[in-house]
């Protein structure tokens, strides 16, 4: 095939495209790895994530935290 007729076949159907290959690098991984221990994996990275956005937006989130779990002077 032409290169061309890739790229614009791609353009134009690019959500397609795009869902297809996350379905498929999600069933690969599923197929190696076992159900169970892909669910653990995605909510790791999904809490990974919560966290690092959170604290690109506000520095003082862990203190904050810890502050609350804990009485304040309590670890510092």
């Amino acid at each position: 095939m032409d290169k061309d007729k890739i790229y614009s076949f791609y353009n134009s159907h690019k959500g397609g495209v795009n869902g297809a290959l996350i379905g498929l690098l999600i069933a690969i991984a599923i197929l190696i790895i076992g159900l169970i221990k892909f669910i653990f994996i995605v909510i790791c990275m999904a809490v990974g994530y919560y966290i690092g956005k959170v604290i690109s937006v506000d520095k003082d989130y862990i203190k904050k935290l810890i502050d609350k779990i804990f009485p304040p002077g309590t670890i510092r």
